[in-house]
């Protein structure tokens, strides 16, 4: 009934003790509070929110638009509605260092798990692009350092996420990973890494959490779960799956209404109201009003 029972702390904790025991952490993207709460129901270990997703939401390609309130914000509606712990992208950390140090207070008090800031120059652009270019060892390092530094619960997980692969190679990925976790980075985001090798020799190198993003149509395969455990990954993403999957679903729905003037033979595809309505949790508003919920629902 209305937001989560689980307190920030307490997932911000339970994040770290699964972490802590080598489980691997499955995180699916979720695209707005409902599919958060959709994620938590089918038994992952907590949700990711997207800096791309955001972007997309908003109409805006994912080349930094978007604003820390936005993000923030959204942050907060996704987080506060599912007991799992929430880690959010934080691209760049929204300025120089101070700026970070704000984002991460701005996040902490959002509720959320943890974030990841990159070391990508402004305007930054999707990880799986090509073009890309990174800051300099010390501007990557101060910003990390920055974000621990404002950070006021021990247990709020900074990732640094390194982008450097695609631009000067695995040998100046693995430098800079390890730099970052000296200058305080909890775990690690090397992005858009080739092969199972690539992760296998970042998380030998670190010994700190190291995540995958499995995001489809990207320079990385599509490995799985146990490919991913078995090279060392711990946390693994999937940032826009679920976005994708429910926008093409809503493309072939506007096709058959264009086409057929009528949806009737995709009812069987669309989620029940039913099951919608168990999903928010529609029974337990009766505490309050014993007239929010009493009708059936025929399926």
């Amino acid at each position: 009934m209305l937001y989560a029972q689980t307190t920030p702390a307490q997932k911000r904790r339970a994040l770290r003790e699964k972490l802590a025991s080598g489980e691997l952490v499955r995180m699916p993207g979720a695209f707005n509070p409902l599919s958060a709460r959709l994620i938590e129901r089918k038994g992952f270990d907590g949700v990711y929110i997207s800096g791309a997703v955001i972007s997309a939401d908003l109409g805006l390609p994912d080349i930094g638009l978007t604003t820390l309130t936005e993000v923030a914000g959204r942050g907060q509606q996704i987080a506060r509605m599912t007991e799992l712990p929430a880690i959010i992208d934080a691209d760049t950390g929204f300025g120089e260092p101070m700026n970070v140090a704000r984002t991460i207070q701005t996040l902490e008090d959002a509720g959320l798990a943890g974030t990841h800031v990159e070391d990508q120059v402004n305007p930054k652009r999707c990880g799986h692009l090509d073009g890309k270019q990174v800051v300099d060892d010390d501007t990557a390092l101060k910003r990390i350092r920055a974000a621990v530094d404002a950070r006021r619960d021990p247990n709020f997980l900074i990732m640094a996420r390194t982008d450097i692969r695609a631009v000067e190679g695995l040998d100046a990925a693995i430098d800079r990973a390890k730099a970052l976790v000296d200058a305080g980075a909890d775990a690690i985001f090397p992005e858009a890494m080739t092969g199972l090798a690539e992760f296998e020799a970042v998380a030998s190198a670190v010994g700190v959490p190291v995540l995958a993003n499995m995001t489809e149509f990207g320079k990385s395969d599509l490995f799985t779960v146990d490919q991913l455990r078995d090279a060392g990954v711990q946390i693994v993403i999937w940032p826009v799956s679920l976005l994708r999957m429910a926008m093409g679903a809503a493309g072939r729905a506007l096709d058959t209404l264009n086409e057929d003037g009528h949806l009737t033979g995709r009812l069987g595809e669309m989620q029940h109201r039913a099951d919608l309505y168990d999903l928010l949790d529609y029974e337990s508003y009766n505490h309050f009003d014993q007239n929010v919920f009493n009708f059936q629902i025929e399926r």
